[in-house]
């Protein structure tokens, strides 16, 4: 059976993206390239793995029993592939962190000038992406951990929680919510909800937040916490963030907060990991220092204003 890792990434960014353009933006090919790639799996496995389903592609019974065999192939050449270069350099250690935009943004850096200061031999590769794309690295094995919101319950992953995430709804300083006490998620039914692109967490918590209140207000998607953040500023709406993320704004009257007597579920922060399979010694060192007192304080003292 002549089956390559090119057959199988592409599959699996089929499996991600639901469609073969989202599939070819994935992987930046083109999308008859896509096309071929999976034509040239199926056969080789013997069975259609995906099938149209409206204008996207969804895998069919065989391609979702297919799927976590893929994914463990490519995750298990990549263990080989670090623990080959570690085995060329003993000395030289690499930790890959993949984190959601707002940790990576607000959260990770001062833990990572701290935990630097006390590892300078180890090599560290941070990305930044939403939740989808960091969840997926991190099923995949192309990141030791990703920094995130809770995995799901069934699944590749496991979390650690290692600090609270408070969200708030901000709104323009000059705003009439600016200044009224004892808002209800009702009194804001009626203006525009900023929301961040597909795949990211915030968003995703947001749009539970407001249908558990019962409330379905206009919605407009911007992609990134800082063109939120403006957008808001000049009362284009309102917007569900992370007290990490607007902790400057706040404090100093760039941005307000809504007074919400029904209150926000707290949230956490996860260091999350592999399910299965041995953490490299760079990411279990990462991982004690993450949920220790001094991650903590390097975080609090980055966000004091």
């Amino acid at each position: 059976m002549a089956i390559t890792l090119a057959q199988l990434r592409t599959f699996l960014a089929v499996e991600h993206a639901g469609s073969i353009k989202g599939a070819a933006a994935e992987l930046m090919v083109t999308q008859p390239s896509v096309s071929a790639g999976l034509a040239a799996l199926e056969k080789e496995v013997g069975v259609r793995l995906a099938e149209r389903r409206g204008r996207g592609v969804a895998l069919s019974p065989a391609g979702v029993a297919f799927a976590p065999y893929a994914a463990g192939v490519l995750a298990a050449l990549e263990e080989g592939r670090a623990a080959a270069s570690l085995a060329m350099d003993p000395e030289r250690q690499e930790l890959r962190i993949a984190a959601v935009n707002t940790a990576g943004e607000y959260i990770v850096p001062p833990v990572l000038r701290a935990f630097m200061s006390r590892h300078p031999e180890i090599d560290i590769t941070l990305e930044v992406s939403n939740r989808a794309r960091v969840f997926r690295q991190v099923e995949l094995r192309e990141a030791d951990m990703g920094i995130g919101g809770s995995p799901p319950e069934s699944g590749a992953l496991e979390g650690v929680p290692f600090l609270d995430n408070e969200h708030v709804v901000i709104v323009a300083p000059g705003s009439p919510f600016a200044s009224r006490r004892g808002l209800t998620f009702e009194d804001l039914a009626g203006v525009a909800w900023l929301l961040r692109e597909d795949g990211s967490g915030t968003r995703i918590f947001a749009r539970e937040l407001l249908a558990g209140k019962g409330i379905k207000p206009r919605t407009m998607t911007i992609g990134s916490n800082g063109a939120i953040k403006q957008s808001v500023r000049t009362g284009l709406g309102v917007s569900l963030q992370s007290r990490h993320a607007v902790g400057l704004e706040l404090a100093t009257g760039m941005l307000a907060e809504a007074d919400l007597d029904d209150g926000i579920p707290r949230r956490k922060w996860f260091a999350l990991y592999h399910r299965d399979g041995v953490r490299r010694p760079a990411a279990d060192t990462f991982l004690r220092f993450l949920i220790g007192d001094e991650a903590r304080q390097a975080i609090a003292e980055s966000l004091a204003v």
